[in-house]
């Protein structure tokens, strides 16, 4: 029996499967054992230069996208936090019940793209599918134009992407697609940053073999495209119907022969209850079906209608987590990044009414009383993946918090380390020149760090003992040791909450995190996938 790893935490057996089942064969890569967001990447905004002809000037945030969106002309259900975005654009609504004028970002401008990129990589989300429309009408130069500075993006924070195809309204879909795909969007499998899994560039066909009036495509036309595009050598991926399996046979066929299945779930649950009605009627007989085809899984998470109120503080998503975890799945998909059109986007939102423009109805996300940082479910979505990647328990138990644990470690302050491995202090040992270990009871000048920005919310650490920084040496495989002079990626850290006060460091040079191995009586290093006792620090004055 062939058996995937994605995490030790993650193996669990569908009960009712026989012992023979075989699990798919493909190794973690950028989509198995990874977080994949859902990108839309659709907004516009009169004024921001994008080539759109002016009755989509506002494109996807107003109902008639030539005039600006307000209450009575909106295309979205959601109101983005706006803080971090340089370039906005005045809209129609009143002012924010801040007073704040009511402006709106462009998914044309390059800061916005790499805002929403930096996010991801501060939340440890891998991978971005950049959804890809009909581009042979008026929305083509526009679409084609983001996705380059998408792939720039990805580039600058090092986040992996891929074209995911929507075949919804395809005039000649099994030419175009092709088309499309040899002309202009193969080019961008040259960049490092596009995903590939088993070693080819991923594709995916989202409303492939969904036989409605939006996607007339017969099986045989399904067929040909998912085997012409393996024959480019890559991975194809279906985002299918939820019932795919039961629907119409006539297209499973077409299901086989995909390297993985995603099916949609928009729609389809909206709180906790349904949730588990999906974990029994869905995903397990689909995880079974898969195993049993050599098929990876990749089924949808999503956050809920915000309108709706379905999101009870993070508890209805991070209850998905847990049951596609527990069932087996090869990768998760997001649904979605970005989509304030359907209030399901996981994306820095508007936190509370003073952030959403007044008598616009819209909620904020303490809908529920319950207040939320407008990153909350960023952070949601990156405990999911750690725990999807065995990095934390498999629990049922959210453990993220609406509201993010205060930092404590502050740029420009110096502070000492005690290790609760021994309840000993880190020593930058013998002035700096070797290891740094948790081996001494006092914190004297080899005992301090200054804490030092690194940008992108990252942090490093420069000894006291030799004025050099802490490098996670040999890209993590070799202890930490204080012998830099400028700040890189092995001299970066990221501070993560470990619980009970504590905190543990994740290393940009391989995300794992820093350990006083063996009970502190080794020299730290950055080789461990989960925290605990030994991955865990007190900060000191």
């Amino acid at each position: 029996m062939k058996i995937s790893l994605i995490g030790a935490a993650r193996i669990c057996a569908v009960l009712f499967t026989s012992l023979t089942t075989v699990f798919a064969a493909s190794p973690a890569g950028d989509v198995v054992g990874k977080i994949t967001v859902g990108y839309q990447g659709w907004f516009a905004c009169s004024g921001d230069g994008a080539p759109l002809p002016s009755y989509l000037a506002w494109w996807h945030w107003s109902g008639n996208a030539a005039n600006p969106p307000s209450p009575t002309n909106t295309g979205i259900k959601s109101w983005p936090d706006m803080r971090e975005y340089s370039s906005t654009f005045q809209t129609n609504y009143a002012n924010l019940g801040s007073g704040q004028p009511a402006k709106l970002f462009s998914s044309y401008t390059q800061q916005t793209i790499n805002t929403q990129f930096l996010w991801m990589q501060q939340n440890n989300i891998d991978t971005a599918a950049l959804q890809r429309f009909n581009p042979n009408g008026d929305e083509g130069p526009v679409r084609d134009a983001i996705a380059s500075r998408v792939r720039t993006a990805a580039e600058t924070y090092g986040r992996k992407f891929y074209i995911m195809y929507d075949l919804g309204g395809w005039t000649n879909m099994q030419t175009e697609v092709k088309a499309d795909w040899t002309n202009k969007m193969s080019a961008l499998t040259a960049s490092s940053m596009y995903a590939r899994q088993n070693g080819k560039p991923v594709v995916c066909f989202w409303g492939i073999a969904m036989n409605d009036t939006n996607h007339p495509w017969s099986p045989s036309v399904c067929l040909d495209v998912v085997n012409w595009f393996k024959s480019q050598g890559c991975y194809v991926i279906g985002g299918v119907r939820r019932d795919w399996r039961t629907a119409d046979a006539t297209y499973m066929p077409v299901y086989n022969a995909m390297n993985m299945i995603s099916p949609w779930m928009i729609g389809a649950i909206g709180d906790i209850s349904g949730s588990d009605w999906a974990y029994t009627n869905l995903t397990v007989p689909d995880q079974a079906y898969c195993n049993s085809n050599n098929i990876d899984y990749q089924p949808c998470v999503l956050p809920g209608d915000l309108q709706l109120r379905q999101r009870v503080h993070g508890d209805f998503m991070w209850h998905q987590f847990y049951n596609v975890i527990r069932a087996g799945c090869q990768g998760i998909y997001i649904s979605m990044y970005d989509e304030f059109n359907e209030g399901n986007q996981i994306m820095k939102t508007a936190e509370n009414a003073s952030q959403v423009p007044s008598g616009s109805g819209i909620w904020g996300l303490d809908e529920d009383g319950t207040t939320c940082s407008s990153d909350y479910y960023l952070r949601l979505t990156g405990d999911g993946g750690a725990m999807l990647k065995g990095q934390i328990a498999l629990s049922s138990v959210r453990p993220t918090q609406p509201i993010a644990s205060p930092k404590k470690l502050i740029p420009g302050q110096t502070i000492a380390l005690r290790a609760q491995a021994n309840s000993e202090f880190v020593c930058a040992d013998n002035a700096g020149s070797s290891p740094l270990i948790a081996n001494r009871t006092a914190a004297g000048p080899w005992e301090h760090f200054l804490v030092v920005d690194a940008g992108n919310g990252r942090i490093a650490f420069r000894a006291v003992a030799n004025n050099q920084y802490v490098c996670a040496d040999n890209a993590g495989s070799s202890p930490l040791i204080a012998n830099r002079t400028a700040v890189g990626f092995w001299e970066s850290f990221t501070e993560v909450d470990a619980g009970n006060g504590n905190i543990a460091l994740r290393s940009l040079a391989n995300s794992q995190y820093v350990c006083a191995d063996n009970a502190g009586a080794n020299p730290l290093i950055a080789n461990r996938t989960a925290i605990g006792g030994w991955e865990s620090f007190v900060v000191s004055p």
